[in-house]
């Protein structure tokens, strides 16, 4: 985690990304310490050099006070084509193995507009479902291991005991409900 950018800029700030050749991903978030100025959020950048050292910046996407997170896929972006980016001629300062992540803070409205590298977006909410489905099963399979009949249970009257249709049931209801909205345990 890095938490401390280099302002280049009044609007502009970069985290240095060592040996981004072995990233497949990035994670963008605020740490709720600053929120943006109102109507304000931040376009994120990821830069490399390519062949000849020269840097190549790629719009990702932003964050916002509403929108504070985002993980975006780099490992394609590495031979891809540079973008229009806020950062224009700045002298950053460019190693072999060191890309950079770039925020520029910008009107929402400027946002908006704006059209990130396609194969850079990743879809949280199937990530997160993957997730969710994978740690469900694994849940399922481990409590159900300890799972043992009425008549090969030792009696311990300090220990209690969950039916196994009790896990089962919530195992069902949380998949149904995950299907139905994957975000509804946020409400």
């Amino acid at each position: 985690v890095q938490a401390a950018p280099q302002q280049v800029a009044e609007d502009k700030f970069v985290f240095d990304l060592p040996d981004y050749e072995n990233i497949n991903h990035v994670v963008v978030f605020m740490l709720g310490t600053l929120p943006f100025p109102e109507g304000m959020g931040g376009s994120v950048y990821f830069c490399y050099p390519d062949q000849n050292g020269m840097a190549v910046w790629q719009l990702l996407g932003f964050v916002t006070n509403e929108k504070p997170s985002a993980i975006f896929k780099i490992s394609g972006l590495k031979s891809g084509k540079g973008s229009q980016h806020p950062f224009g001629a700045m002298n950053l300062p460019q190693t072999p193995t060191v890309a950079q992540i770039g925020i520029s803070v910008e009107l929402l409205e400027s946002l908006a507009q704006q059209t990130p590298v396609a194969s850079a977006a990743v879809s949280s909410v199937d990530s997160f479902t993957e997730f969710t489905q994978k740690m469900l099963d694994n849940f399922y399979n481990f409590a159900s291991s300890f799972a043992v009949t009425q008549a090969q249970m030792t009696p311990n009257p300090s220990e209690a005991f969950i039916p196994a249709n009790v896990v089962l049931k919530w195992y069902e209801n949380f998949q149904r409900r995950l299907t139905q909205n994957p975000l509804f345990w946020k409400t």
